[in-house]
């Protein structure tokens, strides 16, 4: 089979580059020329822990194409993924301003039978509108199938999430595209992997309450943390005596600054956004997205409970991308909470493993240190923003020898505080 994938952003590449993985032959597609030039080379857009291999092993073996001529893809391709970013407005709602072009050259180029599949987050309906845009721009009419196969990639985990899926979610009204759907992700039978055949309707929401149901799993945690603060227990007892609940699990009762990334904060506006177009309230979701606001702003009475005056302090921060082993900086909460300790005068050093290129167009009036404890050194306090692995087991002596003070503010609660107090730290954590 001959899959074409449109768009080698983030969802697009992991898609093209495992479906080559499982022998498929793939054309990637872009209008953006230099991206395609790099992916030729060798050279990955993104950080994602082993992609690069996949990509590579996938091109010299001839399965794997990168291109800029949709025309010759979509002719040769029995499947279409449209692949292309959907960012959100300043509503809330999706720009499918892409995924509108997209679909016009599918129209265009169509010489024989295709299913066309979603696989960017799009508002309900968009299956139904692809239906018939196609047909209404198609130069003759050639049948075709749609169908929507939404991802559920946890950037640092892409590989694995496609590769051993909890499950695959296709969604379709017409039994040749489901047959056809099936027959590419035969693979994973092997392995058991459900596979949910539902409504297009049915396929889209699943993405949106899917991703607005560990949000708001986020963002409860975080409203228990902050009342842990106020009655002096520890959130992580209550979080693992929740979690032992087979009802409730342990995933996702992490407290911290709030959710950030590509998907969480655009999707619980987006689905809050659907809710408002077909008529119904959200009051869960548009309290989610409430809270998440507010706990970012809690941040900083947290780290000024320990720094005092921002005005003139230097502050260390470790970690800036809005979760481990990825580079994406998108909604980071370190963006607004390094911009408004800034704003109030604290002058910012900072280092991240592999986000700090990325973090420049955010955030490019701050200092850069070429490591953790480059960026410690001459601080009057260290904040940890995101909790990478190799921030797990820094050698605390050092630490407090190259801090001016000892105080440690630890939004994600990386360390024990009385581990910390017993070392001679002022030390803050969340909800603990």
């Amino acid at each position: 089979m001959h899959i074409a994938v449109i768009g080698t952003g983030y969802v697009g590449l992991v898609t093209g580059a495992c479906f080559a993985e499982y022998g498929v032959e793939v054309t990637c597609v872009d209008v953006d020329k230099g991206k395609i030039d790099r992916l030729n080379q060798g050279i990955i857009p993104i950080y994602e822990p082993g992609l690069d291999d996949i990509v590579e092993k996938n091109s010299k073996a001839g399965r794997l194409h990168f291109t800029t001529e949709i025309k010759s893809a979509i002719e040769q391709a029995l499947v279409i993924f449209l692949a292309v970013g959907t960012p959100p407005r300043e509503d809330g709602s999706p720009d499918m301003s892409f995924y509108k072009s997209a679909a016009k050259d599918i129209a265009e180029h169509m010489n024989c039978y295709k299913v066309l599949v979603t696989k960017s987050t799009v508002p309900v309906g968009t299956g139904k509108w692809l239906r018939e845009f196609i047909k209404e721009n198609q130069k003759k009419q050639i049948n075709f199938g749609v169908a929507s196969n939404p991802e559920f990639l946890r950037e640092g985990a892409a590989i694995e999430d496609f590769m051993r899926p909890d499950r695959v979610v296709i969604g379709s009204n017409e039994q040749d595209a489901i047959a056809i759907m099936k027959d590419l992700y035969r693979p994973l039978y092997l392995i058991e992997t459900p596979i949910v055949i539902t409504s297009l309707e049915a396929a889209e929401l699943i993405k949106y309450a899917a991703n607005a149901f560990l949000a708001t799993k986020i963002s409860f945690i975080n409203e228990i943390a902050n009342l842990c603060d106020k009655i002096g227990c520890d959130v992580h007892d209550v979080a693992r005596g929740m979690g032992m609940d087979k009802r409730i699990g342990n995933k996702f009762l992490h407290p911290g600054p709030g959710f950030g990334g590509s998907c969480f904060p655009k999707d619980t506006r987006a689905l809050s956004t659907v809710a408002k177009h077909f008529g119904t309230e959200s009051r869960i979701v548009d309290t989610v997205i409430e809270v998440n606001d507010l706990q970012r702003k809690a941040m900083i009475p947290k780290i000024e409970s320990l720094v005092g005056d921002f005005a003139g302090k230097h502050i260390a921060v470790l970690g800036l991308s809005f979760k481990p082993e990825t580079d994406d900086m998108r909604e980071s909460p370190a963006i607004d909470i390094i911009k408004e300790m800034q704003a109030r005068g604290a002058k910012i050093k900072a280092f991240d493993p592999v986000a700090m290129e990325e973090a420049k167009h955010y955030l490019p009036d701050i200092d850069y240190a070429a490591d953790e404890y480059a960026a410690i050194e001459g601080a009057d306090a260290l904040v940890f923003m995101t909790e990478w692995n190799q921030f797990r087991a820094l050698d605390m002596e050092k630490v407090k020898n190259l801090l001016n003070f000892p105080k440690i503010i630890d939004l994600r609660n990386i360390y024990e505080p009385k581990d910390m107090r017993n070392l001679g730290f002022e030390y803050v954590g969340v909800g603990r």
